[in-house]
C-alpha cells in the first residue's frame, strides 16, 4: 500500500498537477488528466459532475479521507483545495491508487456475485 499523503506531495512538486474543482472538469472533458482526487467535503453537486465525465473520459476519481483543508496542507498550499488534478505523476507512483481501487472493487464485485451464487 502507498503512503497516499507523500505520493500527493511528490506529485505537487515534480509532476503536472492543476488545483480546483474548474480545473478537474475543463481536464476530464478534454481528456488531459490521469486522476482526478476529490477532498471528502467537496460538494455532490460537482463531485457528481466530475464523476459523470470522468467516466466517459476513462479517467479515475479516488476520493481523499481527509477534507478540503487536508488536501490544501498536503499539496504545501495555504488555502483549501477541493480537487487535484494529476495530469503527470512526476516521480510519484500516485496513478496506483486508481489501480488499487479498480482491484478493490473487482474483489467486492466478486464477493457480491459468490455470496449470491450460494
Amino acid at each position: 500500500m502507498i503512503d497516499v499523503d507523500k505520493a500527493i506531495a511528490t506529485s505537487v512538486k515534480t509532476g503536472k498537477v492543476l488545483f480546483g474543482t474548474n480545473n478537474a472538469m475543463r481536464s476530464v472533458k478534454q481528456g488531459r488528466a490521469k486522476l482526478i482526487l476529490l477532498a471528502s467535503n467537496c460538494p455532490h453537486n460537482v463531485a457528481d459532475d466530475i464523476t459523470h465525465y470522468a467516466k466517459f473520459s476513462d479517467v479515475p476519481v479516488v476520493i481523499y479521507k481527509g477534507s478540503s483543508i487536508d488536501l490544501g496542507v498536503v499539496c504545501g498550499k495555504s488555502f483549501m483545495v477541493s480537487a487535484l488534478t494529476i495530469r503527470e505523476p512526476g516521480d510519484s507512483d500516485i496513478l496506483k491508487l486508481s489501480e488499487t481501487k479498480d482491484e478493490s472493487t473487482e474483489e467486492s464485485e466478486t464477493m457480491s456475485t459468490e455470496e449470491t451464487d450460494a
